[in-house]
């Protein structure tokens, strides 16, 4: 049985898994920056995997199906997440760095149909493993171990993941200090870092130490304007997401417990979507091997 969102949230390790899911987020930036920003949105991790599950959905018998232009933007303004012009935008952008390509044969048809690039495939399956192997620390489980050996399960496990947390508002919209970074430009990133690095023993009431945070470093490592990460910093101060231990000069950082929790009970939507569509992938391939 998949865990439900209530269940991770009040479980008492599962802290230990969005750590551990931080830290690798962090090996994926490291491995592709630019590649990486696309998630470090909300918007953008909203729009890559909805553009990610259309082209997995391509149905050859149904010319309009696919990943389009005007597929990705019909799902993504019904639910007010983007404009049209943010999403071609966003397409525009995706096929500059060259994570997408034209589907061979299309580049002068309409609809255009796109692509994933393979750099694109294998960051979207780095994901969903990782994704995969955050549960598995809950419960010993061996579901990255099995979608490692059998890779086709991405074709059913990604749409029914992001269908659902498009659909789904309790994850489309964050709660309002999660958003103030996530819907910020790669506030994602700067979330994932003081998590991944946020002492969880620490005996402080009301916080965990987060360590010595240089926004000037930080801002140049995640490509991101030092004076626009200071402002989101200070506004998260004055709502108590997050302090500094030695005022005024503001080296070492702490992050609030009821931040982390605010968090932890957000991200707990999107993994329960992602233990439910492995189970129900995984018992379709092994359906289907009967």
């Amino acid at each position: 049985m998949a865990f439900t969102a209530e269940q991770l949230a009040g479980n008492c390790s599962f802290l230990l898994s969005i750590r551990f899911l931080a830290g690798q987020m962090r090996g994926m930036f490291d491995a592709g920056p630019r590649l990486a920003r696309l998630l470090a949105s909300h918007q953008r991790w909203l729009l890559t995997q909805t553009a990610y599950a259309l082209n997995l959905e391509y149905d050859p018998r149904d010319p309009t199906s696919g990943f389009t232009a005007v597929r990705l933007t019909g799902r993504i303004t019904a639910h007010k997440v983007a404009s049209r012009n943010t999403v071609l935008a966003f397409i525009e952008e995706l096929y500059t760095y060259r994570f997408i390509v034209h589907t061979p044969g299309d580049e002068r048809r309409r609809p255009r149909h796109f692509e994933p690039a393979e750099v694109s495939h294998q960051a979207m399956f780095a994901w969903i493993h990782s994704n995969l192997g955050a549960l598995d620390l809950l419960d010993r489980g061996q579901r990255a171990a099995f979608f490692q050996a059998n890779p086709s399960l991405m074709r059913l496990v990604q749409p029914r993941i992001a269908r659902h947390c498009l659909e789904d508002a309790a994850w489309r919209e964050p709660p309002e200090q999660v958003a103030l970074f996530l819907w910020t430009e790669a506030g994602g990133l700067v979330i994932d870092n003081f998590i991944a690095r946020m002492d969880i023993e620490s005996g402080e009431p009301g916080r965990y130490s987060v360590g010595r945070v240089e926004t000037r470093a930080l801002a140049a490592d995640f490509m991101m304007s030092r004076t626009h990460l200071q402002r989101l910093l200070a506004k998260a101060a004055q709502r108590g997401c997050v302090g500094w231990d030695d005022e005024p000069r503001k080296a070492h950082l702490w992050i609030s417990r009821d931040f982390v929790e605010q968090y932890c009970a957000w991200q707990a939507v999107k993994f329960a979507y992602v233990d439910e569509a492995f189970e129900w992938a995984k018992a379709q391939f092994e359906e289907m091997a009967v």
